[in-house]
């Protein structure tokens, strides 16, 4: 096991959990110590055949599942954590109606659109894909893949944006939340993957998922944010009103390593990525260290150079396997260029070592 895989393990001990979630008693000894599809088809037979309620329910259970200490909306799309935000709802009261700019009201935003999945019961009326957010913004991103984006064609006031992906793998636009509340949409559609797996098979599906399964570029990038925004408190006391309401649980938020043993280093029968070369380095800017994963090929050998905008290089070395951490002590503060070289192509990134 290499220093990444060790990394997210402790990652999902110490800081996946601020408060410990309480799943009755036995909830998940059915998925024992699966992995992969079988993990994936037992949480599947837990969580299924959930309680549904109607469209119009959906208001009001938004007062339960979705309201900060202060009784106000909680707008993952204009919240500010630690900030003020530039607007703020209140229940009922701003409810959409008709908006024409920001902040006008709030309505249900279906993180999994509705085209998706063909605008179909039970997933219309998903509590844990359905969160109440400002219209101007739900509107904005429409049926829009999550992403991330380095060339932003618009921004909405608390910084959440819309423009061409970057992550590797999908280029065209997609919708970024703040970092923030990406560790929550990632488990959101993680939810989705468990809750309807082999439920899907007509779904339209779009560029980011086949069915409700993400697609190889989707998967990455959710398991990066997955343990980059770990479990909230917020997430803990959502994921408690919804199981009030709907009887079943989201559970990615209560075992965080779910997640890496369906689709991530913890399942070791998981099929390597047959797509093109897919490279991701995080965090950017970095300090210490960048952790690299190259593609999802287990045994691919590459070589990894770093130089600088001078064309200096800094690092020259070969790796093997898909997860590595490159050191940057000895890097001065920066902006560098990450090249991988493999078999099935090559790859240029760029980082910023930051300042301490």
């Amino acid at each position: 096991m290499n220093i990444l895989k060790l990394f997210l393990i402790f990652l999902a001990v110490i800081s996946g959990l601020p408060v410990a979630a309480q799943p009755p008693p036995g909830y998940y000894d059915a998925a024992g110590v699966l992995t992969g599809k079988e993990l994936q088809q037992a949480l599947h037979d837990i969580i299924d055949g959930h309680t549904a309620i109607t469209y119009s329910e959906i208001w009001g259970c938004f007062r339960s599942t979705d309201a900060k200490p202060d009784s106000s909306v909680w707008d993952i799309y204009s919240d500010v954590p630690g900030g003020t935000p530039p607007y703020s709802y209140t229940f009922t009261v701003n409810r959409c109606g008709t908006y024409s700019r920001e902040g006008d009201c709030y309505n249900r935003e279906h993180l999994f659109p509705k085209s998706w999945f063909g605008d179909a019961d039970p997933m219309v009326t998903d509590l844990f894909h359905i969160f109440p957010t400002d219209g101007w913004v739900n509107n904005k991103r429409g049926n829009l893949p999550f992403g991330e984006t380095s060339a932003p064609k618009w921004t909405s006031l608390n910084g959440s944006k819309v423009g061409p992906c970057s992550w590797p793998g999908y280029a065209s636009d997609i919708f970024e939340p703040i970092d923030e509340y990406k560790g929550d949409l990632a488990r959101t559609m993680m939810y989705m993957a468990v809750r309807y797996y082999n439920e899907d098979r007509n779904w339209p599906g779009s560029p980011m998922v086949t069915g409700a399964e993400p697609r190889p570029w989707a998967r990455d990038m959710l398991l990066s944010w997955h343990w980059r925004d770990s479990v909230s408190l917020k997430e803990i006391q959502r994921n408690e009103a919804v199981f009030i309401i709907q009887k079943n649980r989201n559970p990615f938020i209560d075992d965080p390593l779910f997640a890496e043993k369906i689709w991530g280093s913890l399942n070791p029968l998981l099929e390597p990525y047959e797509e093109e070369l897919m490279v991701v380095a995080y965090p950017n800017p970095a300090f210490e260290k960048v952790f690299l994963k190259i593609g999802g090929q287990e045994t691919r050998e590459a070589r990894l150079t770093v130089f600088d905008i001078t064309g200096i290089t800094h690092l020259d070395t070969r790796t093997v396997g898909w997860e590595t951490v490159i050191p940057l002590q000895k890097l001065s503060p920066g902006l560098y260029f990450l090249k991988v070289t493999v078999a099935g192509g090559t790859q240029t990134l760029s980082f910023v070592k930051a300042g301490q």
